[in-house]
């Protein structure tokens, strides 16, 4: 009997995990608990081994983590970075601010939201809950604190005083006062039952980041910018303590619940202890590699919690000054972090738009698959689909094998983030490109690094090779193009005349000529056999992207921030056309196979298609995201891009004439949130599975996704056993005209 109620207990356990990793898609798309849920569960979990069968329309299942992490849940709402969350007094709510101007409200036993605070008109820096849990005080940039009522969800007061930014609004233990910190250098008392200024804490010579009362009430700490912690009596309004030590800007103070301690996060990127009653620094905790933001003692002093740029957050135990625990999964960084009341749980607030629960207690590892440790981008496949390299803000490139989605090397060597990679023609070879000013050439079949191709001296933003496969050519922020043999890796042109940036470079058809964009507002060509300027293309009024050669070689495309694509005559360096009509800063541009349409793709999330004759729009194709990587089906019939395929309406001219392109039996889409077939949803994607990068195989359906946390996720579809509806193809790529769905609804 007893066996019997440990493992109901572990079922309920993992129940309940699950239905809170996917509450926000359960409220949306229930039925989507049997596919994605399933899929993207835990391996470990006994609801997935239970219930996880075949599924027929998704032929390579993602890898996904062992067991269940430290992370309970995510709460999305917020339109814009959230700058910090905490827990009410009695646990069940969370109040999140953000910069999206609100404070919302959520349940924490179901994570759902349950109020959005609106008033403030700017960014809402911090909010916190009065001692009773009846009010919050909410801190913004338009220099006010605000107070709600939580029961009625309405404003009661606005308190102003302020000559700029507040960053922290904090009750004292009484509930009677609010301690404000702002940039005007000052920290504020506030009465809270008259509303009017009580006392004005003036000292510091910077700004002033934080405040908070003893648990006593009779002394507020205060963080600056100028390095320092203070101490203020709140009865005379007296400094009694400057706390000095750290190295960097100082964000945050707190004391510890029996008031004898005080905690401090710095630019510094460590965590101080200080003796309060002495001001003696006492403790020193390193272990951030970026800059701290916040730290809170828990609930019964034992531990502190700590918030950083570097992701993560950092528990601490305080009777040793030792890191414990490291809380990972964010993949932005992180404002601040705050205990439940009980102390069992941590809830983070982060840059990448979410609130994280965490369980402080479990032992268990993440189970977080071997991998990018970093943002990736870009993925591409090899030319032939058997491989795909990956490039990632963790100095590494990676290495996959299609077919089963296993990573079969790790290209170790850049000493810094790397900004681009690309396969040879003939797939022998990658070439990476990165900010440690490098180009590094990788064998594919044994993953070894054959060549490092230095001379640059600042990063490189692209590397790609000729049409022969016997040449580099690499963009570089030195304002320089270069010219690299692949067989010895040695320089053989340094190609300058460029004012600013070089963004990227390209090679035409015949390999005779290269083409290079720089933000000097110019497009430049050289002849790769003297190194030699050949052409200086000038006409754009901004930064210009990207560059294209046309397949005939006789035309460049160039796009810029100045909203225009331009057409240039390679033979004699003439402007011969400005495509203009988009509305934002165009990305990129593509010819179709036989040179009359021209794809370009823009920030408002449009793709247009031109005539390259008539110098006209032909059509334009609303995106769900924003598209920077376009090329065209062989037949000039579709465009492929990093998210998918796009259906054109338009087909190549066929004796002078355009014909309608024949719809597509089925089309892969990823959305950040969303895989889809013809435009209607199809997958979920939990937030740890969402896209930085994506790239898709059509002719084997398989799509493969890199992630802001690191992750590379393959997943592979049988069209043909889904339902008949989602093989109807969409009237539009029109993202929200066409974006219905039936599996899980």
């Amino acid at each position: 009997m007893e066996g019997y109620d440990s493992a109901l207990l572990e079922l309920a356990y993992d129940a309940k995990r699950f239905v809170l990793y996917m509450r926000s898609i359960i409220e949306i798309a229930p039925l989507q608990v049997y596919y994605s849920g399933l899929l993207f569960a835990p391996r470990s979990s006994l609801v997935r081994v239970g219930y996880l069968k075949n599924i027929p329309w998704v032929t390579m299942e993602p890898q996904v983590a062992g067991v269940w992490s430290s992370l309970i849940q995510t709460l999305e709402g917020h339109t814009s970075f959230v700058k910090s969350a905490v827990f009410s007094p009695d646990g069940t709510l969370v109040a999140s601010a953000s910069n999206d101007k609100t404070v919302r409200l959520w349940n924490t036993p179901i994570g759902k939201q349950c109020g959005v605070l609106e008033g403030h008109t700017n960014r809402v820096n911090s909010a916190v809950f009065s001692i009773d849990g009846k009010l919050i005080a909410s801190a913004s940039q338009d220099k006010t604190v605000r107070l709600w009522d939580i029961s009625a969800g309405k404003q009661c007061r606005v308190l102003q005083g302020h000559t700029d930014e507040v960053n922290s609004a904090v009750f004292s233990p009484d509930g009677k006062l609010i301690a404000s910190a702002s940039q005007d250098k000052t920290v504020r008392l506030w009465d809270i039952s008259a509303g009017k200024q009580y006392r004005v804490l003036e000292g510091h010579a910077h700004d002033v980041k934080s405040a908070v009362f003893s648990p006593d009430g009779k002394l507020v700490a205060s963080a600056s910018w100028d390095k320092t912690v203070r101490l203020w009596n709140t009865s005379t309004g007296k400094q009694c303590g400057v706390l000095e030590g750290h190295t960097n800007l100082v964000n945050s103070a707190v004391f510890s619940p029996d008031g004898k301690l005080v905690a401090s996060a710095s630019k510094d990127k460590t965590v101080r202890l200080w003796d309060a009653s002495t001001g003696e620094q006492c403790g020193v905790l390193e272990g951030h590699t970026g800059w701290v933001y916040s730290a809170v003692f828990s609930p019964n002093g034992k531990l502190v919690a700590s918030a950083s740029n570097d992701e993560t957050v950092r528990l601490w135990d305080t009777s040793i000054g030792k890191q414990c625990r490291v809380l990972e999964g964010h993949t932005h960084l992180v404002a601040s972090a705050v205990f439940s009341l009980d102390g069992r749980l941590v809830a983070s607030a982060s840059l990448d738009n979410t609130v994280r629960l965490w369980d402080t207690s479990t032992a268990k590892p993440c189970g977080v698959l071997e991998g990018h440790t970093d943002l990736v981008h870009p993925a591409v496949f090899s030319p032939d689909g058997k491989l795909v390299a990956s490039a990632s803000f963790d100095n590494t490139v990676r290495l996959w094998d299609t077919s089963t989605g296993e990573q079969c090397g790790v290209l170790k060597g850049h000493t810094h983030r790397v900004n681009s990679a690309l396969f040879s023609p003939n797939e022998k070879l990658v070439a990476s490109a990165s900010n440690d000013k490098t180009i590094r050439l990788w064998n594919t079949s044994i993953g070894k690094q054959c060549g490092v191709l230095e001379g640059h001296t600042n990063r490189v933003n692209s590397a790609v090779f000729s049409p022969n496969g016997k040449f580099v050519v690499s963009a570089s922020d030195d304002n320089t193009v270069r010219l690299w043999d692949t067989s010895t890796g040695k320089e053989c042109g340094v190609l300058e005349g460029h004012t600013w940036y070089v963004k990227s470079a390209a090679f035409s058809p015949d390999g005779k000529l290269v083409a290079s964009a720089s933000l000097d507002k110019t497009v430049r060509l050289w002849d790769t056999s003297t190194g030699k300027q050949c052409g200086l293309l000038e006409g754009h009024t901004s930064h210009v992207n990207s560059v294209v050669f046309s397949p005939n070689g006789k035309l460049v495309a160039s796009t810029s921030l100045d909203k225009t694509v331009r057409l240039w005559d390679t033979s004699t360096g003439k402007q011969c056309g400005v495509l203009e009509g988009h509305t934002w800063d165009v990305n990129s541009a593509v010819f179709s196979p036989d040179g009359e349409l021209v794809a370009s793709s823009s920030s408002n999330q449009t793709v247009r298609l031109w005539d390259t004759t008539k110098k006209t729009t032909i059509e334009i194709t609303e995106t769900p995201d924003r598209i920077k990587i376009m090329k065209f089906s062989n037949d000039g019939m579709h465009l492929h891009t990093g998210h998918g395929v796009l259906q054109l309406k338009s087909s190549l001219h066929s004796g002078g004439n355009r014909e309608l392109a024949p719809p597509l039996t089925h089309s892969l889409y990823v959305t950040n949130e969303w895989i889809t077939c013809n435009m209607k949803k199809l997958l979920w994607l939990p937030v740890d599975y969402r896209l930085s990068c994506s790239t898709v195989n059509d002719t084997a359906n398989l799509l493969v996704i890199g992630s802001d946390s690191g992750r590379v996720t393959f997943i592979s579809f049988d069209f043909t056993a889904l339902p008949a509806a989602y093989l109807e193809p969409s009237v539009s790529a029109t993202a929200g005209k066409s974006f219905l769905g039936l599996v899980g609804y």
